[in-house]
């Protein structure tokens, strides 16, 4: 990767994410674990891990709080990746994650954010900020501060020239930044259909009908993940693209989305090329799905070889 080009990520909501198995989970009863691990999460957070992992430097900000807010800074100071969190009023939250026969998430709220918190995580970054660099703003944000919030810090941003904006958040916290033409977008197929009302089993013409529709409102790029089915890209230079995901055994699907945005910045810093950028992507998203936690660049190159 140029030493001239940083990439920072935005988490709102870092957490401690609570891993369990459970045999057979039954409502309204006592269960018992099988296994357990608790390790750091958030979108944004979990993007700069899959960075580091792929030789790439990032710094992740965003908010902590309480004293589950230092046990996120310890561990994420632990795994060595570079920071400028704000602590905040709150606590941060701890998401429960129970794998049995199903997935089955549980997430917390997270810290009290408020807009003058905000305006603390805009000037941190407008002091850090140069052309070429990529800022991904990604996850949820408390409803209070309402869905013009990534948009606003955005525009804010906008006085440095020539910085990428990647956005990965549902809902009208996406599409209120198309304004400002963010450099990618990542829906799922399911936020994608939630957006213009479309049934969720939708052939890739008319998915990549309707990811048009959001380069028309304003994105420079789109990629819909489309889970085991791999990925479609429409791009700025006017190309339509699908890569099929490697067949694999679903372990965690938590982080694959992450991995996914990850990946092609990785490789798009790297090429400047989108086909390679959303096959290395999409090779990223299911290597995380195939293992218990962020792939190394070795799982990622193995999965990318039996895509070929």
């Amino acid at each position: 990767m140029s030493k001239k080009i940083m990439i920072y990520t935005v988490t709102f909501n870092p957490s401690l994410d609570y891993y369990v198995k459970v045999n057979n989970l039954k409502t309204g009863a006592v269960n018992r674990t099988s296994s357990e691990r608790l390790t750091v999460g958030g979108k944004g957070i979990n993007i700069s891990l899959a960075l580091q992992k792929l030789g790439d430097k990032s710094v992740a900000l965003g908010f902590v709080a309480g004293f589950t807010g230092r046990e996120i800074l310890s561990e994420i100071e632990a795994l060595g990746i570079e920071h400028d969190l704000i602590e905040v009023a709150g606590r941060s939250r701890i998401n429960v994650k129970i794998k049995s026969t199903a997935e089955t998430d549980v997430n917390g709220a997270g810290a009290d954010i408020t807009a003058a918190d905000v305006a603390k995580l805009t000037e941190k970054l407008k002091g850090r900020l140069k052309a070429g660099d990529f800022v991904a703003i990604c996850g949820n944000a408390p409803s209070h501060l309402g869905n013009e919030i990534y948009s606003d810090i955005i525009y804010e941003l906008k006085a440095v020239d020539g910085v990428n904006f990647v956005v990965d958040a549902c809902g009208k916290l996406l599409t209120e930044t198309l304004r400002h033409k963010p450099f990618l977008i990542k829906p799922n197929l399911f936020e994608l259909c939630d957006i213009f009302g479309l049934p969720y089993k939708v052939d890739t013409k008319i998915i990549a009908e309707h990811a048009r529709k959001l380069q028309k409102l304003g994105a420079r790029n789109v990629i819909v993940s489309l889970g085991s089915s791999g990925a479609l890209m429409v791009t700025e230079t006017q190309q339509a693209l699908f890569v099929r995901a490697a067949r694999g055994q679903l372990v965690n699907s938590v982080g694959a989305g992450d991995s996914m945005i990850a990946g092609f910045i990785h490789e798009y810093i790297k090429t400047g090329n989108y086909f390679k950028s959303l096959n290395f992507a999409t090779a990223s998203g299911s290597a995380c799905a195939f293992t218990e936690s962020i792939p190394t660049k070795e799982q990622i190159d193995y999965v990318e070889s039996l895509m070929l």
